[in-house]
C-alpha cells in the first residue's frame, strides 16, 4: 500500500497518537468517499477514539486510500491552513471562506488522481464550509455552493460521519489542550450554530449521514464507527 508516496509529509507528521485530524472517508468501493466532520470545529477532540480506526480497518481489507485534512492535506493547502489558524489573523468572515476554498482548490488535483482507484479518507469537506460559514458566521450560502460547485464539479461524498458533543464536555476538552489557535477561541454561540448547522445538513441526507455521539464512551464509539466503516467497505 503506498500511501507514503500519495501524501509523503502529511502521512509522517500525522501518523503517530497525536493524529490531529480525524479523518474518516471511506467507502464501499474504490469509487466512493466519506467525510468525518468533527463537530463543533477544527481541532478540539471531540471524539477521543484511536484516530487511526478507520486506516487500520482498511490495511486489514487490504483496501488502497489516501488521507487528507482540511483545511490542509497538500504542501500549498497546508500553508493557507497555517494562515487561517493563526492567532495573529484577523479576516472577515468572505475572506475566511475564501481562504478555506482556497485550501481546498489545492487538493482536487490529488482528489481526481485517486477518484475511482482508491479510498479517499477526508477530514472535513464541503459540509462542513456550509456549517461554519453559513450557518455560524452567517455568509451566504448560494455563494459558497456556487464556489464549491465550480471546484468539485463531479466530485461527490459518499458518507460523512458526524460528531456531536454538548457544551460542558467541549470546553472541557478545549480546556485541555496545550494549544489554541483561532478558531478554539470563538463563543460557544458559536459552535451551537455550527453543530446545529451539521445537524440541518445531516437531516437533508439522512442516508449519507450517522450521527456520533461524542459525549458517550470511547470504546461505545468504536465499536459504532467500525461497525459503520465494515459494513461499507
Amino acid at each position: 500500500m503506498k500511501r507514503k508516496e500519495d501524501y509523503p509529509d502529511l502521512n509522517k507528521r500525522f501518523s503517530g497518537t497525536k493524529v490531529t485530524y480525524k479523518v474518516k472517508v471511506i467507502a464501499k468501493d474504490s469509487n466512493r468517499t466519506l467525510v468525518h466532520n468533527n463537530v463543533p470545529y477544527e481541532h478540539l477532540e471531540l471524539l477521543k477514539v484511536n484516530p487511526n480506526l478507520n486506516v487500520y480497518v482498511l490495511e486489514v481489507k487490504n483496501k488502497s486510500f489516501i488521507r487528507i485534512r482540511e483545511p490542509g492535506g497538500s504542501l500549498n493547502s497546508e500553508k493557507i491552513r497555517k494562515l487561517i489558524l493563526s492567532n495573529k489573523s484577523n479576516f472577515n468572515k468572505e475572506t475566511d471562506l475564501l481562504l478555506y476554498l482556497s485550501a481546498r482548490s489545492e487538493n482536487i488535483e490529488l482528489i481526481k488522481k485517486n477518484k475511482g482507484k482508491k479510498i479517499i479518507l477526508i477530514d472535513r469537506f464541503s459540509d462542513s464550509t456550509i456549517a461554519y460559514q453559513h450557518y455560524g458566521m452567517g455568509v451566504n450560502r448560494k455563494l459558497i455552493e456556487n464556489i464549491n460547485n465550480h471546484l468539485l464539479k463531479d466530485i461527490r461524498i459518499d458518507f460523512t460521519f458526524l460528531n456531536t458533543v454538548n457544551n460542558y464536555n467541549m470546553k472541557k476538552r478545549l480546556g485541555q489542550r496545550k494549544r489554541l489557535n483561532r478558531y478554539d477561541k470563538f463563543d460557544t454561540k458559536f459552535y451551537n450554530k455550527v453543530q446545529n448547522g451539521f445537524i440541518k445538513l445531516l437531516k437533508l441526507k439522512p442516508k449519507k449521514y450517522i450521527k456520533i455521539n461524542s459525549n458517550m464512551n470511547i470504546k461505545i464509539n468504536e465499536k459504532i464507527i467500525l461497525d459503520k466503516i465494515k459494513s461499507l467497505i
